[in-house]
Parts: structure tokens; sequence; C-alpha cells
């Protein structure tokens, strides 16, 4: 066996648990929470919707799975699948790193947007999707969501929205950070026309997408213990010269100081949300 096969990435790994009695499982059978540590199968966790059984943790999701979870079955219709990030600063290796992602997630950005119904109403979403560029917002995340908003006060749905970002696209420069202002104008839009706006904040959402569109919705809600915040932690400790409490840019700590409406668990999202959406479209009343 030469260097090369030994550190190839094609070759299929496995893990070994230690039981007391030594056993090797193939790579991906099983999954080890990142909160409480403990091992469980990955269908185990995968049909709990990414929740350890064990501590409750809400593990990330796809975009795919988000939409799956979520939405009627077989009613998602995707739009603005062309769009294409380019390279507007001449960054290195940008575009590569962006067409890995695009392989490895099978989407074209880092959000996903479309049409589809929840619990047989029709609604507009778009789910950011961590895996891709850390859910970065460059022009094309931002042009997409951008879109998928004047698409929903066009018909005159509600608009839903799962951030999930490290925010602005540094990679893009000013134009990443325009999409701040460009979304937050079209919610606007959507609001004047006394539509319904819903934002789902899961783990993490931070820099400008926490700052802009993810903060803005008639309801803001929450997973729990999704990480929320705008600096890092060191960074406004250094800033104010103080220690900040241990729950600090959690969920639990902006519901409590009243930046969140609400915290869901996954499992109840999508009758929770849809309660919300039927309550407005229903009750004639589409805007808070």
């Amino acid at each position: 066996m030469s260097i090369r096969d030994l550190f190839s990435k094609s070759k299929k790994r496995s893990v070994t648990i230690q039981t007391g009695n030594e056993k090797t499982f193939p790579e991906g059978l099983m999954m080890k929470c990142p909160a409480c540590r403990k091992i469980h199968l990955s269908k185990e966790i995968e049909q709990n919707l990414k929740v350890c059984p064990s501590c409750q943790h809400h593990l990330k999701m796809t975009a795919q799975e988000r939409i799956a979870s979520f939405l009627d079955e077989g009613t998602f219709e995707s739009f603005d699948d062309h769009l294409q990030t380019t390279n507007p600063l001449n960054f290195p290796a940008y575009v590569e790193k962006v067409q890995v992602d695009m392989k490895k997630t099978g989407l074209n950005e880092a959000v996903l947007t479309g049409e589809g119904k929840l619990k047989g109403e029709s609604v507009i979403v778009a789910v950011m999707d961590s895996h891709f560029r850390m859910g970065s917002m460059g022009s094309v995340v931002g042009e997409k969501i951008t879109r998928a908003i004047e698409r929903a006060t066009e018909l005159r749905v509600p608009f839903i929205i799962f951030t999930a970002s490290g925010g602005a696209r540094m990679q893009e420069g000013v134009l990443s950070l325009m999409q701040m202002a460009k979304t937050s104008v079209a919610l606007k839009r959507h609001s004047e026309a006394g539509l319904l706006y819903i934002s789902i904040l899961t783990h993490p959402t931070t820099g400008g997408v926490s700052a802009s569109f993810a903060s803005i919705g008639d309801y803001n809600i929450a997973e729990p213990q999704a990480l929320i915040g705008f600096a890092g932690r060191r960074v406004i400790e250094q800033t104010v010269r103080e220690k900040l409490p241990e729950d600090f840019q959690t969920a639990e700590f902006l519901l409590e100081h009243g930046q969140l409406d609400a915290i869901f668990k996954r499992s109840d999202m999508r009758d929770k949300i849809a309660t919300l959406v039927k309550l407005h479209v229903k009750g004639g009343a589409t805007h808070v």
C-alpha cells in the first residue's frame, strides 16, 4: 500500500465503539450528539427530526430536510435555482469553494426558496442552509430571498423564512452588506401590503442576517438553544469590559429580554406555525 492509498479520502472508514467488547461499525451508522456526547443510531436521530433523543439538542438540518419536515408532502416547488454566484472582487478560489458546496449540498446557494402548502395554506418559504458556506449571505442569497418576498407580496400569501447563517459573506464586500437593506426594503413593502411575515431563527443566526431580515418578523420564533446574535461573545466582552451571562445570545435569553415572541421545539414547529398562518389568513388579518 502506498502513502497515497493510506490517506485517500475515498477510502471508506469505520468507527470503533468501546463497550467492553470492541465492535466496529460502518461510518455513518452511529452519530454522537455534540451537546450531551451520547451516541445514537443515525437513523434514530433522523427519524426524530435531527433532535437528540437523550438531551433534546436540536442538530443542524439541511434545507431539504427542513422542507420535508415542514411543508405538506409533494407541494414544494423551488424557484430561482438558476442564479449563480460570481466573483466581483476576484477573491482567490472563491468560486471554486462555492462550487464544492454546490456539489455537497445539491443547492445553487446557501438558501432554498420556493412555494408550497402548509396544512393546506399557500406560503412562500426560504430556508437557509448552514452546510453551504456556513449559510453566509452573498448577493445571490440576498437576491433569492428578495425575489421570494416579492413573490409572496404579489400572490398575497405569507412569507416564512428559516434563518441559519454566519453573517454577510465578506468575499463579496459591500455587495453582501447591501443585501441587508435590499431584503429589509422588500419586507417593508410586504408589510405595507398587510401581509404576514414569520421569521424562524435556527442555530446559528448571526452577523448581518440577525441584524436585518431575521429580526423583523411579525412573529420572531426560534428553536431551543439556538445561538442568535450579531458580534461574538469575546468581542462584546472586550468592548463593554463586562462579563456576559452564560446564556447570553441563546434563544432563551432573547425570549426573556423581549427580542423573540416564542421558542418552538422542532416537533411542534409545523403545527404551531400552521396555526399562526391560519389565524391570519382565515381571520382576514394578515399582519400584526
